[in-house]
């Protein structure tokens, strides 16, 4: 199943994930969100404190990308619990093969409304690393402009689909709501398993929902392709820092033309 329901993305596959994030979450050029989440177990025998995690359970790490549809694109399972999410990702095969650029990324794309090319990105929390392809927010602790602060909010609209993903997952099988009593191995069979099944019932769901809405309905307006028909020439980039500015400049061009709230 996992080769139908969780393949390894190709090119055409991340192209479909960036129209979803585009047009579901008003993120251009997003390819999935990335987070890590911790599955609580009991103690394995003789383990120490590698897998006491910094919220004082055992558990092993889920780090996962995830499309715009709450779905599993790639996962990583099994790292220790007392790591970060950044140093998994450094050590994960995910974090390798992004850094080694062996992802199957697409090529830089123009954002709506522009002629200047920016790189695919996976959007994430400040535990993640600032990247070509790694997008992260703005410190908080810094003094930031009023675009920086509504980059952000557009970036933390796009990564909270990872953590409702993990709430979905969470929700529809309760063996998560308890410490799992399994040698650390066989859980990570397990958390596979229930993610490839999740993703089985999301897209049955989601084929559900395109079947319902596809039948005939009153033409609407197109809000979101107007919103973003006159947007101003962004300026280009050489740096991971001004990829980032280069969003935030994005987004704040794009303030009072958007007809939902920011």
């Amino acid at each position: 199943m996992m080769s139908v329901y969780m393949p390894t993305p190709t090119a055409e596959d991340w192209e479909k994930i960036t129209e979803g994030f585009s047009d579901r979450w008003n993120f251009p050029n997003c390819i999935g969100a990335i987070d890590g989440k911790h599955i609580n177990i009991i103690a394995p025998p003789n383990s120490g404190s590698l897998y006491y995690n910094y919220k004082k359970h055992f558990s092993i790490v889920l780090l996962a990308i995830v499309d715009d549809k709450y779905r599993f694109t790639v996962v990583d399972i099994g790292a220790y619990g007392k790591n970060s999410d950044g140093g998994i990702f450094a050590s994960s095969k995910i974090g390798k093969r992004i850094q080694n650029n062996r992802f199957n990324i697409p090529s830089d794309k123009a954002l709506p409304g522009t002629n200047v090319a920016l790189p695919h990105v996976f959007v994430g929390d400040e535990a993640f690393p600032l990247q070509k392809n790694i997008m992260r927010p703005y410190s908080r602790s810094q003094q930031l402009s009023q675009d920086q602060k509504e980059f952000n909010n557009r970036l933390s609209r796009a990564r909270k689909v990872v953590e409702d993903a993990f709430g979905i997952l969470y929700q529809k099988f309760e063996i998560y709501n308890k410490n799992i009593r399994l040698n650390p191995d066989m859980v990570d069979n397990v958390v596979l398993t229930t993610c490839i099944l999740h993703n089985v019932m999301r897209t049955y769901n989601i084929e559900s929902n395109e079947e319902y809405c596809s039948r005939p309905r009153p033409a609407h307006h197109n809000l979101h392709q107007e919103a973003f028909n006159d947007l101003r020439h962004i300026g280009g980039i050489t740096t991971a820092f001004n990829i980032r500015d280069s969003f935030a400049a994005y987004f704040k061009s794009s303030v009072g033309q958007l007809p939902w709230n920011t």
